[in-house]
């Protein structure tokens, strides 16, 4: 993947919100702010303008001028800590950001000689708070529009956008799903519990949680839990899964990777049937 830094756009009243702190919100049981942090995991370099807080990673803050100058004063203040050739930029508040969407992004920015990418939205709307730009000429049009007008706050970030050659990258409907209103934050909090993403939620959370960065095949893991609920007894598949982990733990700790929880899942199942075809056998 492309190297690149990551400035992450926190500040603003949430008026709509009434002044309610939103990169802080919850949703999923972690903070907006948390949850695109997650999603650029991979930057080099992660800028974050606002107001300090408690987060699930290392970034660094800073502010822009004047505070509530907006989104361009805010890119202004957030691009003065970045050095890679690429910047991908978001806004505080998409729950749904995944690493695959970042992942399109990049791959368009570098494509040809255009001067960045943008992601769309289903109705064909650029988000330009959902977009890598090139280092280079990002830089030369927050100069040149600071020059004109004197600063950069208080100005539409279309300035910027409309100067730039920008690909545009359709990307999943939801990635960038943003939180403006409460209705916005119930829509989100009620669809991460919908049943063909509420284990991914789940797990991705309990590893934020934990600090744990280990991949975990979430199928092997329910596989493993019904086998020993069928083959041994149903409160067997949470010991079970609970020992595998501790397994695959100290597996890790003596320099095994992520593999470990895998074959200590294959282990545990493979235990599981024999105990069932003994039980089954005269």
């Amino acid at each position: 993947m492309t190297a690149y830094d990551a400035i992450v756009l926190a500040g603003g009243a949430a008026k709509r919100l009434g002044g309610a702190d939103k990169p802080g919100v919850r949703v999923g049981g972690r903070a907006l702010l948390d949850r695109v942090l997650g999603a650029c995991a991979g930057a080099g370099a992660t800028v974050v303008v606002g107001g300090r807080r408690p987060t699930a990673r290392a970034v660094t803050w800073t502010r822009e001028e004047p505070q509530g100058g907006g989104p361009l004063a805010a890119l202004g203040a957030g691009v003065r800590h970045t050095a890679a050739e690429c910047v991908l930029v978001l806004s505080a508040d998409l729950p749904f950001l995944g690493a695959d969407t970042v992942g399109s992004l990049l791959e368009a920015a570098g494509d040809g000689d255009v001067e960045g990418a943008v992601c769309t939205d289903r109705d064909g709307r650029d988000q330009p708070l959902v977009a890598v730009y090139r280092a280079e000429p990002l830089r030369r049009e927050l100069a040149l529009i600071a020059t004109e007008h004197g600063s950069l706050a208080g100005l539409p970030l279309r300035l910027l956008t409309h100067e730039l050659k920008l690909s545009r990258v359709v990307a999943d409907p939801l990635a960038s799903f943003d939180c403006d209103t409460w209705e916005d934050i119930a829509s989100a909090r009620a669809r991460i519990r919908e049943h063909g993403t509420v284990l991914d939620e789940w797990i991705t959370a309990v590893k934020n949680e934990l600090g744990i960065e280990l991949d975990v095949d979430t199928d092997v893991l329910l596989d493993l839990a019904r086998d020993a609920a069928h083959g041994v007894a149903r409160p067997a598949a949470p010991l079970t899964t609970f020992l595998v982990g501790y397994a695959a733990a100290k597996a890790s700790g003596d320099g095994g990777g992520p593999e470990a929880v895998a074959e200590a899942a294959r282990k545990a199942a493979a235990l599981a049937l024999r105990w069932a075809d003994e039980a089954e056998t005269p």
